[in-house]
């Protein structure tokens, strides 16, 4: 299966309030698609999570993979950045544990 690699907000481009388009590709390629099903608790609210999760069919263990996903990238961002390189970022990563735990 192909996955975007880094799917969350700073790569995604919203038009009337809506997705109209996907960026940044340096990370394409073959693999798990957790690593997308992620972008559900990087980018999405408990409501729009649940309507993805649906439209999608993601089985459990998809599921549970990109949940995980998502909490090792904002432990991974959070202890690399420090809030003055990339406060966009760092913002976005201390929002996620909340959404993973949450969920």
């Amino acid at each position: 299966m192909w996955i975007h690699g880094d799917l969350d907000a700073r790569n995604l481009l919203v038009l009337g309030g809506r997705i109209s388009a996907v960026i940044d590709f340096g990370g394409l390629g073959v693999g798990d698609p957790a690593c997308d099903a992620m972008a559900a608790w990087k980018v999405l609210d408990a409501g729009a999570r649940a309507t993805f999760r649906r439209a999608r069919a993601v089985d459990d263990a998809t599921w549970a993979r990109g949940r995980g996903w998502a909490l090792a990238q904002a432990v991974s961002a959070l202890s690399y950045y420090p809030p003055e390189t990339n406060p966009a970022l760092v913002a976005q990563a201390r929002r996620w544990p909340a959404e993973v735990s949450g969920a």
